[in-house]
């Protein structure tokens, strides 16, 4: 197994075992169905593992992208789905830090441009860009799920302002985005099965 596929493997494989916690924090000002869908949607992409497009890493994700996108239910979907085809369109060789961070960035921005939202809204990318800019600075791994999950904290003082949450305005503030602590939680498990640290220039 590559690195690209080890790495879309373990968000699976975490979403999937992590699917009551993430339900647990998206009920407080959710539907509580995040962890759900995540799960069912991750679920489908390890059931028809064995035929996804292997050709290259671009192919790869874009081919996980499109499966995340059909399977997973919700504003989830469209949003993580989008996040892997970009990172699949910007994939390339080698995968050094470089390209890491770049596909990153282009996950990010798909994201901003599908879900019209940016840091400081309570999403996920509150934890998904500080892990983006920790890697692109240190190409550590394990320094970089710390800035997640520290990212992801920080969300419990912040208003949402997109998604269900943001119905609840000031009674979102006081819990932790769903979706910014299974980005955390996700760079967790990540960097203890990733041992090396991403390298290159």
């Amino acid at each position: 197994m590559n690195g690209t596929e080890l790495v879309v493997r373990t968000i699976a494989e975490t979403a999937i075992a992590n699917e009551k916690y993430f339900g647990d924090l998206d009920s407080v000002v959710g539907d509580g169905d995040f962890g759900y869908s995540l799960a069912r949607g991750f679920e489908k992409l390890l059931d028809g593992w064995a035929d996804l497009d292997r050709t290259n890493a671009g192919s790869f994700l874009k081919r996980c992208g499109m499966t995340i996108a059909s399977r997973i239910g919700g504003t989830s979907g469209p949003i993580w789905g989008t996040a892997f085809l970009r990172a699949g369109a910007a994939a390339g060789e080698p995968l050094d830090r470089a390209r890491v961070a770049a596909m990153l960035r282009a996950a990010i921005d798909g994201i901003k441009a599908r879900g019209q939202s940016d840091v400081g809204d309570k999403t996920l990318l509150d934890a998904l860009v500080p892990f983006t800019d920790s890697l692109e600075k240190s190409g550590d791994l394990a320094t970089a799920a710390r800035a997640a999950r520290e990212a992801a904290e920080a969300t419990s003082a912040m208003v949402a302002k997109r998604g269900r949450a943001a119905y609840t305005g000031e009674r979102s503030r006081g819990s932790v985005d769903a979706g910014a602590m299974a980005v955390a939680v996700i760079a967790e498990r990540i960097s203890d099965v990733w041992q090396p640290e991403v390298t290159g220039s």
